[in-house]
């Protein structure tokens, strides 16, 4: 793989938090998806917490922002992470997910030494109180000791996207070293799956099953290589789920056996180092044919997914919270 087109394949994961500053006051917003919240300085991952509330990460300020589901009502929850790297625009708090009653947040590229000498850890910060956090695994340390084979890469610390709880411990998917790792609270950290050029992005678990959403390398008339595929846990077997999906950033289970992917969109100017463009961002649906069926349309470069019973929450880059109601019908939504 030449390095330009591995420049394409990460720039297609940045595109979910790439200058965030200045795409949240860029373009109106969208008719159609209600409005829970709006004022994130950025929006990136997200989680619903053990109080039914969501929690969202904001890379920008460096913070961890609590909103109440019924009124959008928010609240900082916590302000001790590290924030995007100054001047660049990128990095910082990529996704949320708590363990027990404890939350924990994924930092990513600040640590990198082609941003200079100094800059924070990379990896799984443990959220002790608002003010404060600590260091459980420093995943930039160990990506640059365990570095990709063999493809050529240009950020040593990886950039790491997606957090998910699993047995005790947690999954990170990195969408530039394209792997996915498990890592305990101990710090342990080691490799589950290791992929060619597909941008590993959202995470979804369920038993041995782990679920994770490809975006795909942007390259000229190839927006629409998103997928997601189911990884066996005890095999490291891969099988795909749905694919052709513009941009895939994530992916959910709903009731039953429906399952969601959330698509950032498509590049009209397909230059791979921008957020995909405005409002062509969609919620799809697994078709159970090996694609997907449209739920919503018109989504303003969205970058995480959370589904509690029949609606979705939808963060956008732009620091917004939508909400989508009536995502599948009966027997599973109504």
């Amino acid at each position: 793989m030449h390095v330009s087109k591995h420049l394409a394949t990460v720039a297609a994961l940045f595109a979910a938090v790439w200058i965030a500053t200045a795409a949240a006051s860029a373009g109106a917003a969208p008719a159609g998806p209600h409005l829970l919240y709006t004022g994130l300085g950025g929006g990136s991952g997200s989680t619903v917490g053990p109080d039914g509330a969501l929690y969202v990460n904001d890379p920008v300020n460096g913070a961890i922002v609590r909103v109440d589901r019924s009124t959008g009502a928010p609240a900082t929850y916590a302000d001790c992470l590290p924030a995007q790297i100054p001047g660049v625009g990128l990095g910082g708090g990529m996704d949320v997910a708590f363990s027990g009653h404890t939350a924990y947040a994924l930092v990513s590229v600040v640590s990198d030494p082609l941003f200079g000498p100094g800059g924070p850890p990379d990896g799984i910060y443990r959220i002790d109180g608002p003010h404060h956090c600590s260091l459980v695994a420093d995943i930039g340390a160990w990506s640059i000791a365990h570095p990709p084979c063999c493809f050529d890469f240009f950020l040593k610390t990886g950039v790491q996207y997606a957090l998910q709880a699993w047995r005790g411990g947690f999954l990170a998917t990195d969408g530039h070293h394209n792997r996915v790792l498990r890592v305990g609270l101990d710090g342990s950290i080691t490799e589950v799956k290791t992929f060619g050029d597909v941008v590993p992005t959202g995470l979804e678990v369920q038993g041995d099953t782990i679920y994770m959403a490809e975006a795909g390398p942007i390259v000229p008339g190839g927006e629409e290589n998103g997928k997601i595929v189911a990884i066996d846990a005890k095999s490291a077997a891969v099988s795909d789920v749905a694919a052709s999906g513009p941009l895939l950033v994530d992916v959910e289970r709903g009731r039953g056996r429906t399952m969601f992917g959330l698509a950032q969109g498509t590049h009209s100017n397909q230059d791979p180092g921008t957020p995909a463009d405005p409002n062509t961002g969609e919620l799809l649906r697994v078709d159970g044919h090996g694609g997907f069926s449209v739920v919503a349309t018109a989504l303003d470069r969205p970058t995480s997914l959370e589904i509690i019973g029949n609606t979705a929450y939808v963060v956008t880059l732009t620091g917004q919270i939508r909400t989508v109601d009536d995502i599948a019908a009966p027997p599973y939504g109504g």
